[in-house]
């Protein structure tokens, strides 16, 4: 996305990836984009907020939904008065189970509001936006650039880096039918580690990177797993450990929980209807009813769509 100066639209509609963040080791700091999507539409007219699809019962339909808060945030970079507006939210993205329908919402709002300004979207300017709303940069920013990417601050601003994944690579996500309450699952950690967990994580983020740049997928047995978030979860996702286990049984290269859960993803060249199975049978074994989707990362992050 670069930035150019266009006729001030009256209509704008954009698409945005689901994302799945931590991705084990990489906690607030590693996510990945997926080819699974929300669109939303905007123009001008008296505000309403429409929402249709995932999270259509439970979203706010009024000034605190996200979407309005990163248009908002869009017209305030420009210093320039928020308009009444019509938003139409078409949820692909599932709502609240830890695949980013938060980010999704954020970034759509800041891309649609820069391009109702005329305005293509400078990807550093939306991540700063983004990252600022959302507190942290593992989801937004691969819904922003697409891919697998790094996100970390420095300072004052935040600073990306792409991870290179294997062109065969999958992700079968089995999804509860319950949703994650992320205060509460951000609730449940301890606000100091130990140094042998902290060598543990970062050993393994590295690890992280560089088996999926390499190809080395063989690694990411050991890639994924973590000792920050994962272990204070699974108290609270019963079945969390059972399920990524399930997977590597199946033939997953490795699992994890996405994001603050309650879905679990796994990595995978193949035998991909094998690990939906196992991962949703050792869910059922605990109870969980949940449905399962196999899709592939994606390079493309949000866009305006022509």
């Amino acid at each position: 996305m670069t930035q150019k100066n266009i006729d001030t639209p009256e209509r704008v509609s954009v698409r945005v990836p689901a994302t799945a963040a931590n991705l084990g080791p990489g906690f607030d700091s590693i996510g990945i984009a997926l080819d699974l999507w929300s669109e939303l539409t905007v123009e001008h007219g008296p505000f309403e907020v429409f929402i249709e699809g995932d999270g259509a019962e439970e979203l706010p339909r009024d000034e605190k939904n996200l979407v309005v808060s990163g248009a908002r945030a869009a017209y305030n970079a420009r210093g320039a008065e928020f308009p009444a507006l019509k938003f139409h939210c078409a949820n692909g993205i599932p709502f609240a189970r830890g695949l980013g329908s938060s980010s999704a919402a954020i970034v759509s709002g800041i891309v649609a509001g820069f391009a109702l300004q005329g305005d293509g979207t400078d990807p550093a300017e939306a991540l700063e936006l983004a990252a600022d709303i959302e507190g942290h940069p593992d989801n937004v920013a691969p819904a922003i650039l697409g891919g697998c990417q790094i996100g970390v601050r420095s300072g004052e601003r935040w600073v990306t880096s792409r991870i290179a994944v294997p062109d065969d690579l999958h992700a079968v996500i089995v999804i509860p039918d319950f949703v994650g309450e992320t205060a509460q699952a951000r609730g449940v950690l301890k606000d100091e580690v130990s140094r042998a967990d902290a060598v543990f994580n970062i050993g393994r983020a590295a690890l992280l990177a560089n088996a999926l740049s390499t190809g080395r997928l063989d690694l990411l047995r050991f890639a994924t797993e973590d000792r920050l978030h994962q272990p204070a979860r699974a108290g609270i996702y019963k079945g969390l450990n059972t399920i990524i286990r399930a997977a590597l049984t199946g033939g997953a290269h490795g699992a994890f929980l996405s994001g603050a859960g309650p879905s679990v993803m796994a990595f995978t060249t193949g035998h991909e209807y094998t690990v939906a199975y196992e991962m949703t049978e050792a869910a059922r074994l605990h109870g969980i009813e949940a449905s399962t989707r196999i899709v592939r990362p994606t390079d493309r992050g949000a866009y305006v769509v022509e």
